[in-house]
């Protein structure tokens, strides 16, 4: 099947012939005729396989002009990263049609966006926080909406965002089609579903949990850190197999460590991102990535769901992460569509219960490889990896405090006033011993 088998437009042929797309994904053919029947659709399918058009194509197909300045579609997302790529390939997607898109997210001057919006749209695209806030001041209207899309939305709930976003669903009218999309179904999403979604269809590419078929999965046991560090270095000096590198970690903190450890190794050739990193700087990292001007990216999981990179040799855990589903989400980043990719993890005997909850979800037992001779390993451990030496609390006695007399001395009896009003005769008797006239009256 291809695209012309689709009931799509002239104009949206036109835009992805442009892109050089002619054949639909597995999710792409399965959800565009659920969708174009008016149905709420979960879409189950892991990263990479073209979730976004499978959704924007049927959505766009059954947008219709109106002069109504409020949009008709609105597109919710976690991170910034996917407000700029959902938003870029919609405009991509609507290059010979009158649609009007606008990105929002946080970072962003809000006055500037409420500018924007005043001007009129037909698609919002946006992350759960700016776009409550927008609603909250009353500066964008639901009135209009007639489809909601909530892409990755086990990653919304994972931030924080559910408060935002039942709020907006609750704010949106009742007549409007409902499409989720997600690599993974979990307990907090599906509890979403009954309460917001009208009799869902659920469309899969693949069984939740089941891994790319093209991806070749290897395992390396370490003992701590800086091992970690110099496998990583061994690995990544060869960069005709290691082209495109991108390496996971699960903290901000981690991700500092890593990348220091490894930048006088590959000078300009590395880059790191994550939400500590200023909006720019992010947005830049990606592209230079994406571009190949850097190698290898270091990143953590909030800001994996914000990067769609084609043609990513390899990506590494350097770590584990506690939930299976993350797991999943990170390799899915090479590999991609029909592409061959490979996903190596780091083990220290401390992550070695979430790997194998991985493997367990994936329902595949992962090769461990066997560590070069050449691999130096390392017996300087990181302050977070020093045993914790147990210590034994001892009560300490307190004195017993002795009996105090009052805080405060007596005054002595000539600094004690008394405030008593007397009459000058008592003064008088006072001073002289009797009482004193002042003469008699003349007449």
């Amino acid at each position: 099947m291809t695209f012309e088998d689709f009931n799509l437009s002239a104009s949206l042929l036109r835009a992805l012939n442009d892109t050089g797309l002619t054949r639909p994904t597995t999710i792409q053919e399965k959800g565009f005729p659920v969708i174009m029947s008016g149905a709420d659709v979960v879409g189950i399918a892991q990263t990479g396989t073209g979730k976004t058009l499978a959704y924007l194509l049927p959505c766009l197909r059954l947008w219709k002009f109106s002069k109504d300045r409020f949009p008709q579609i609105l597109i919710l997302v976690p991170t910034r990263e996917l407000v700029l790529q959902v938003a870029t390939e919609t405009e991509k997607l609507t290059a010979y049609m009158n649609v009007i898109t606008v990105g929002l997210h946080g970072g962003d001057n809000i006055k500037k966006q409420v500018e924007i919006l005043d001007k009129g749209l037909d698609i919002v695209v946006a992350t759960p926080g700016r776009m409550f806030d927008l609603v909250m001041n009353g500066s964008l209207r639901l009135k209009s909406i007639k489809r909601l899309v909530i892409d990755e939305v086990d990653e919304m709930l994972n931030l924080g965002f559910r408060h935002q976003l039942t709020a907006i669903l609750d704010l949106l009218p009742p007549k409007r089609q409902n499409l989720m999309f997600s690599a993974t179904l979990t307990p907090d999403v599906e509890e979403l579903i009954n309460i917001f979604f009208y009799n869902p269809k659920k469309i899969e590419a693949a069984p939740v949990g089941t891994p790319l078929e093209n991806i070749v999965q290897i395992g390396y046991s370490v003992p701590n850190f800086y091992t970690k560090v110099n496998l990583l270095k061994f690995l990544l000096s060869d960069p005709k197999v290691f082209n495109k590198v991108l390496v996971f970690v699960s903290t901000k903190k981690l991700a500092d460590q890593v990348y220091e450890a490894m930048e006088d190794a590959f000078p300009k050739t590395l880059g790191i991102i994550h939400s500590n990193k200023a909006q720019n700087n992010r947005f830049n990292t990606v592209k230079k990535f994406d571009q190949g001007e850097f190698r290898i990216l270091i990143a953590t999981d909030i800001i994996a769901r914000g990067i769609d990179i084609s043609d990513i040799s390899h990506v590494i855990n350097f770590d584990i992460p506690e939930e299976p589903e993350n797991y999943i989400n990170r390799i899915g980043r090479t590999g991609r569509i029909d592409k061959n990719g490979t996903a190596i993890s780091f083990i220290v005997e401390s992550d070695r219960v979430h790997f194998e909850k991985a493997e367990a979800f994936m329902k595949k037992n992962i090769a461990l490889g066997t560590m070069p001779e050449s691999v130096p390993i390392s017996k300087i451990l990181t302050d977070d990896e020093m045993p914790v030496v147990p210590m034994k609390e001892i009560a300490v006695k307190l004195p017993k405090k002795e009996d105090a007399g009052p805080s405060f001395h007596e005054k002595k009896e000539k600094n004690k006033k008394v405030n008593m009003k007397i009459t000058r005769k008592q003064k008088m008797m006072l001073k002289y011993g009797k009482p004193k006239t002042r003469g008699q009256k003349r007449k």
